[in-house]
């Protein structure tokens, strides 16, 4: 299954998310600012990154920017800020999706299996002939 790095300095929302992910399946690694979520990052390369705007030692805007330098790990930044402003500016900073605070926990998790999904390596299937394979894929053509 996949690992999600829940990253907020507000711990009772990390535990919601938490446990909420965790009887999805998902293995969840938490972080309560932004150095260490980019050790975490590092040290555990998740799947996913769920990161907070607002953490103490570095902001989620540049722990985002620094993810996003080196990794194509999806984020899904939380906001508690309103407005198309706000929201170009975390897409243009790098988060793949993002969450307006408070949500709910329907959408968080949607919006969790959407960004995994578009993830997911492409699985490209062979048609076979006779118990051989034609070369031929079931993916659109070039």
């Amino acid at each position: 299954m996949s690992t999600v790095l829940v990253v907020d300095d507000e711990r009772a929302l990390v535990g919601m998310v938490a446990s909420l992910l965790g009887e999805e399946g998902y293995e969840i690694v938490t972080a309560y600012d932004g150095e260490t979520a980019l050790r975490r990052h590092a040290e555990e390369s998740p799947d996913l990154v769920i990161l907070d705007r607002k953490l103490p030692r570095l902001s989620g805007d540049e722990v985002c920017r620094r993810i996003r330098a080196i990794s194509s790990t999806p984020i899904l930044m939380l906001t508690g800020e309103r407005g198309a402003d706000e929201r170009a500016k975390l897409l243009d900073l790098g988060a793949d999706d993002y969450l307006e605070k408070p949500f709910s926990s329907k959408e968080l998790r949607s919006r969790v299996r959407a960004l995994l999904r578009r993830a997911a390596p492409a699985n490209v299937a062979r048609v076979s002939t006779k118990g051989r394979s034609s070369g031929r894929s079931l993916s659109r053509p070039s």
